[in-house]
């Protein structure tokens, strides 16, 4: 073959380091190729997944988007619901770290499956919600109140997967813990802010790829059967673990997650026209910005990284009414303010254990 006949000297500038890498200062990367759609005004986005998810919903919602939220909480003050956490994610789910959590969700929601659980008590003698410990701050006074509020957050479920023209899911974690008794995954240890630890009704499990890869494509399918007309787009937190329970280094068992998180939310992407691939991790943990983009702990994301993702997000998503591919700057600046993210994770960190 000829030189001129190289396959790769037509290539554009995107496909080679140097040219887009290499060349290019940490704010001018830009690893979107193309999108397979974009998100309007008029169109209801509902947003769940792990905590960096909700980065992309305060800027939809500062950015005069229609941030779809069916459980707000209407019936509160804007303190009140700000205080237990209405708004976060578009219903309180708390923290979606598991791609399992996600499906068990949906199951759930349709009564595909009945989890086999009563609330956990909490050291104040009040009760929470097992699959979501964090969501009631002041917890249930009695399993009937915890019941009510179950059935209120999965009406909400329902109408999000219903009526929400995009789907948003960060993807968070492969480790978990689950009930022995019916596999049921939980967002955190019995016993880390509710519940009781019992090695005989709990195990620790860490999902392969193939179980990710499975049951993102059975989530995806049971959202697409319950609304035809929807889109999703998946993206990769990348906060690394704050802890592991594997016998290994926490750098590895991160590295291990988010490596199987990537390849199921490509295979997923790759193999269905109506969900798309973001690279929020990509762009926050690429050896481009030299680390710029965390804070000191190494871990957090700082307002800079979340900045650099949400305009390269709006830029390639994002359409208005004229139909302009970007909201104002001003719009972006208000969407990144450092605001508290809501990260169940941290109690692992943070408890006292005796």
């Amino acid at each position: 073959m000829k030189q001129s006949d190289n396959p790769y000297r037509a290539l554009p500038d995107r496909n080679f380091w140097r040219r887009c890498l290499s060349s290019k200062g940490p704010h001018e990367v830009d690893p979107v190729a193309e999108t397979k759609f974009k998100i309007s005004r008029d169109m209801r986005v509902a947003t769940a997944g792990s905590c960096f998810a909700q980065h992309i919903a305060r800027v939809l919602s500062r950015s005069s988007f229609n941030y779809f939220v069916p459980e707000a909480g209407s019936d509160l003050t804007p303190v009140e619901r700000d205080r237990r956490g209405y708004g976060v994610f578009s219903a309180r789910f708390g923290n979606i770290y598991t791609v399992r959590q996600l499906l068990q969700l949906i199951d759930e929601a349709y009564g595909v499956r009945s989890p086999q659980h009563a609330p956990w008590l909490r050291p104040d003698n009040r009760l929470a919600d097992p699959l979501r410990p964090s969501i009631e701050p002041d917890g249930f006074a009695n399993e009937a109140e915890f019941r009510e509020s179950r059935e209120t957050h999965l009406e909400a479920v329902r109408r999000m997967i219903e009526q929400a023209d995009v789907f948003v899911f960060t993807l968070g974690l492969t480790e978990c813990w689950r009930s022995r008794r019916d596999g049921t995954v939980y967002s955190l240890v019995p016993g880390a802010v509710a519940g009781q630890y019992n090695p005989d009704e709990h195990e620790f499990y860490n999902f392969r790829t193939r179980e990710v890869i499975e049951d993102l494509a059975a989530a995806m399918k049971r959202l697409k059967e319950r609304n035809h007309a929807l889109k999703a787009i998946l993206t990769v937190s990348p906060v690394p673990l704050i802890a592991t329970y594997e016998n290994r280094h926490v750098l590895t068992s991160t590295t291990y997650s988010k490596s199987v998180l990537r390849a199921a939310a490509g295979e997923i992407a790759d193999s269905e026209d109506w969900v798309d691939y973001f690279p929020s991790y990509e762009i926050i943990t690429g050896n481009f910005n030299q680390g710029r983009y965390y804070e000191d702990d190494l871990r957090e994301v700082n307002s800079i990284g979340v900045g650099h993702a949400m305009r390269i997000f709006m830029k390639h998503y994002a359409v208005g009414s004229n139909g302009q591919s970007a909201p104002p700057r001003r719009a972006m600046r208000a969407g990144v303010d450092q605001d508290e993210v809501i990260c169940d994770e941290e109690m692992l960190d943070t408890v006292k254990w005796d």
